[in-house]
């Protein structure tokens, strides 16, 4: 078992189950062989920037996730998960207050989403509070489409054509990042601090090592797939599937 120095952690972070037979590892739960707790900082990051994360409850449970690492990388007074589909003052005053405030700001990509970089320098207001939304592309766009809240905050974007290293699980395109990437290139733009994204991305390349070393193989996106004729499934007969799958092969933003 090992041990973060002088770091306590909270127990609901331990996700990943261990192998059969073994001992799970660290602050991550994995077994010692594959434990991520050496790639991660030894004390959370030290960041001004408020983080919400909106995670859609499909993504709870699932195995692999990177809001884990994300939080485990990051004080808890700084980085909060908020779970559920659907949002109002009502049911959390807390969120509904953030929305309102002229210094935050969601994440998520559209005609009318400014380029994150370009809006800090021109803003006479420095955002202290960053909104993303955790989820498959369609779970994003079902939360903020339909919760009235989420369309308050400034609406940014990344001006990025990096391709994402999240390799193990499949993106739509491969100008997809994952939700830790968003987190890890926005913290650092914010923060003006390109440690923070090289310290967050650290413990994601290791996940995705340590993956395919047992066996994973690399995710293609599903754009790559359809432009090369190696789609694995057969075209859907839905109309409107139809039309998002011609507008991948053909690279429009979708």
């Amino acid at each position: 078992m090992c041990a973060r120095r002088g770091w306590e952690k909270n127990p609901d972070w331990c996700v990943w189950e261990a192998e059969q037979g073994e001992e799970p590892g660290g602050a991550l739960g994995r077994p010692q062989k594959v434990c991520l707790c050496p790639f991660l900082p030894l004390h959370p990051l030290h960041i001004s920037t408020h983080l919400y994360i909106i995670q859609h409850p499909a993504e709870e449970n699932k195995v692999l996730r990177t809001v884990p690492l994300l939080t485990a990388c990051l004080p808890q007074d700084k980085c909060k998960v908020k779970i559920g589909r659907r949002f109002s003052e009502e049911r959390d005053p807390e969120l509904s207050t953030v929305c309102r405030k002229s210094d935050t700001l969601i994440l998520y990509p559209g005609a009318e989403a400014a380029n994150l970089e370009e809006f800090i320098l021109d803003s006479p207001i420095y955002p202290s509070t960053i909104i993303i939304i955790d989820g498959t592309w369609s779970q994003a766009k079902d939360i903020f489409y339909k919760n009235s809240l989420f369309r308050l905050p400034k609406q940014v974007q990344l001006k990025t054509s990096i391709s994402s290293q999240y390799v193990i699980r499949t993106q739509p395109t491969n100008r997809c990042l994952s939700t830790l990437e968003c987190a890890a290139a926005a913290l650092s733009i914010l923060e003006k601090n390109n440690y923070i994204q090289e310290t967050l991305l650290r413990p994601l390349q290791a996940l995705c090592s340590f993956q395919l070393q047992h066996g994973a193989q690399i995710r293609l996106s599903k754009e790559h797939l359809l432009k090369n004729g190696l789609y694995p499934k057969p075209m859907p007969k839905n109309k409107r599937k139809l039309r998002k799958m011609e507008l991948l092969m053909n690279s429009v933003k979708i």
